[in-house]
């Protein structure tokens, strides 16, 4: 199932994502993004995806990496927890894990949500694998106490793992949109996934956080 794609188009239209009120070394570093539809790219040309935006950011910044894709649209963290096995393959040294918004999206209860994240960080400690984090922005769709859990649960589990955390990963244009930006700007007509327009701003937001990873690698 393609992300957002929930049961009937007043419930997509309802529960939208998008909540409103360096130097480079000698080793190439191998960062694989887990993820759904948001990291895969869902309605763009492959150039234009989180991923492929990110590493060109990153190569033009020097670093040697490559960005592996390891997102399934539709995915929830469940989904991203059964995947670790052949997501952690030996050449990746860092994670960016960016999952949730499924979850949220169907209303599964964070704590489940939390418990897979974690899962998901067990693993990758076992590995030694440095990690991103990044949250997703819940509104208020199933009340302020789903939503302070669901919230809550990225930078908890970031202090829990010492990961690196990015709360939102629409950070890098919320702030233009919640000053009067129009949403069209940066988002696909679904309200749900960003425009190539909005890809770049969220890579040029999360890029310094991806470089701090990458130092943490090295």
């Amino acid at each position: 199932m393609a992300y957002g794609a929930v049961a009937g188009a007043g419930k997509v239209a309802a529960l939208s994502l998008f909540a409103f009120a360096g130097t480079a070394g000698a080793e190439q570093i191998t960062i694989a993004a887990l993820g759904d539809s948001l990291t895969a790219g869902f309605g763009l040309m492959q150039e234009d995806g989180f991923v492929p935006r990110l590493e060109a950011w990153l190569h033009a910044r020097g670093h040697d990496v490559t960005v592996i894709n390891a997102g399934v649209s539709g995915d929830t963290t469940a989904g991203g927890l059964a995947r670790m096995g052949w997501t952690l393959t030996p050449e990746v040294d860092a994670m960016i894990v960016a999952l949730g918004g499924n979850d949220f999206l169907r209303g599964i209860d964070p704590a489940a949500s939390r418990s897979n994240l974690a899962g998901i960080l067990d693993q990758a400690a076992a590995q030694g694998i440095e990690v991103l984090l990044v949250g997703i922005v819940a509104s208020g769709n199933y009340g302020p106490e789903y939503q302070s859990e669901f919230n809550g649960m990225y930078p908890s589990l970031a202090e829990d793992y010492g990961t690196l955390l990015e709360t939102d990963f629409f950070n890098g244009f919320r702030a233009s949109v919640n000053a009067g930006a129009p949403v069209s700007d940066f988002m696909q007509p679904d309200g749900i996934h960003p425009n190539a327009a909005g890809v770049d701003l969220i890579v040029e937001d999360m890029g310094p956080q991806v470089e701090v990873l990458i130092e943490r690698v090295r």
